[in-house]
């Protein structure tokens, strides 16, 4: 299947060693300045509807589920305050690293850069850091892949656990949903088994390289995951209770807690460069980016808002967990789990294109389907392993927060510094 994708569809520029910037620029140097980022594969590239579902679905994961938890560490004015500022900080980043992308690959003449791309040649812009622009590079790629593959692993844990719980509750499941029942029976079974039950599919998923193609998919995904949020604001909503007592802002200590879930929710960044490079026409990705992430802005304030007001001091860790034992709230956990199943592929994409190339380019053309694919396979099972206990997101935290906060502003910091050698 992978190689009817993407050997049989004309030259895939996400990989270095084909692009055509190594032999030349695609621009001359006279050329006017609104064609030089016309660079990917016109037709063969992703059109500007598949690029805004796959930044929905790049940030609409499981950290949306802990917001409401998030609202309650935080408070309930100084919550959405918070994550309405968070928002802005984050779409700022993006749109800097996209312009310093755009900058750089006109000045250096490559038809698109990733993020290692950007921050070495960023780097060379300053004498004392030339140096060390590859290391530059390097210290991003290994940021950017235990980021990416924490997604993953927590999705494993995530997919594993829900379908689990709704499998081994089955018997316990009734159709009144009025009866706020959360009790979860006894489980049967270990869920490693259930991620050893995934494992197969997840890897026939990461076997579509193509994102033009993944599109439909994430559109799928993208519906499944809007039905059972409209089912999870419908529930809340209509238990509301009156009146409203919980306090405006939450203590201090907790503030700590929000800010690592709020983080993690805002968990796009990494998918921003390789969408960009794959659209049709670049030049509306900033349409793209301020559309997108308005929406996931608003999605993140608004159910963090008024799922802490709809459960209160009992909010859990995930909001499913508080919704009751029927079989159509049963039901949002299993379209919500088929959603992070397909969001798996997009942030494992970020992982391969970093990965699998280099060790494609040292084998010759006999073997590079089968390196590919065997390296796919290998980082999937290796998600299935070094999964978080609990399913919690802290692991990958740190990395997010450097990867989203800090490495847009050194990237803009060094790419603006003038060049003195």
């Amino acid at each position: 299947m992978a190689s009817d994708i993407n050997y049989q569809d004309g030259p895939d520029f996400s990989r270095r060693d084909e692009s055509p910037a190594e032999d030349e620029p695609i621009h001359s140097p006279g050329s006017p300045r609104q064609t030089e980022y016309e660079r990917i594969g016109g037709r063969t590239g992703s059109s500007f509807l598949q690029t805004l579902i796959h930044l929905l679905k790049g940030n609409i994961g499981t950290g949306l589920l802990g917001l409401p938890l998030a609202v309650k560490n935080a408070g309930l004015v100084l919550g959405p305050l918070s994550l309405l500022a968070m928002g802005i900080v984050a779409v700022h980043c993006m749109n800097l690293l996209v312009r310093c992308a755009h900058h750089l690959s006109a000045k250096m003449g490559k038809p698109f850069l990733s993020y290692g791309d950007a921050v070495e040649y960023g780097m060379e812009n300053v004498s004392w850091l030339s140096r060390h622009s590859l290391w530059g590079r390097r210290v991003v790629n290994m940021f950017l892949n235990i980021t990416q593959l924490g997604f993953c692993c927590v999705y494993f844990v995530f997919l594993s656990d829900n379908v689990k719980q709704v499998v081994e509750t089955a018997n316990g499941t009734t159709g009144n949903c009025h009866n706020n029942q959360t009790a979860v029976i006894v489980p049967s079974y270990d869920s490693r088994l259930y991620m050893l039950f995934f494992l197969p599919f997840i890897i026939v998923l990461v076997f579509i390289r193509n994102l033009k193609y993944l599109a439909p998919l994430s559109l799928v995904a993208n519906i499944s995951m809007c039905v059972s949020l409209v089912l999870i604001y419908y529930y809340c909503l209509t238990n509301i209770p009156y009146p409203i007592n919980l306090p405006l802002a939450g203590r201090g200590v907790d503030y700590p807690l929000f800010f690592g879930t709020a983080i993690f929710a805002f968990e796009g960044i990494g998918v921003v460069l390789p969408l960009e490079n794959k659209m049709q026409n670049p030049r509306n990705f900033t349409t793209v980016l301020y559309l997108g992430m308005g929406i996931v802005t608003t999605l993140y304030i608004s159910l963090g808002t008024i799922g802490y007001i709809g459960f209160g001091e009992h909010i859990r860790g995930s909001i499913t967990l508080n919704l009751p034992l029927c079989w159509l709230y049963q039901a949002v956990k299993l379209l919500y789990s088929f959603g992070i199943y397909i969001t798996y592929a997009l942030q494992f994409y970020v992982s391969a294109e970093i990965l699998i190339p280099p060790a494609v380019a040292r084998c010759g053309p006999r073997w590079a389907l089968m390196v590919d694919l065997s390296i796919r396979v290998a980082l999937v099972v290796l998600t299935s392993f070094l999964h978080p206990r609990g399913g919690q997101p802290a692991p990958t935290q740190p990395s997010c927060f450097s990867l989203k906060m800090f490495k847009p502003s050194v990237s803009s910091t060094v790419e603006r510094t003038p060049v003195r050698r």
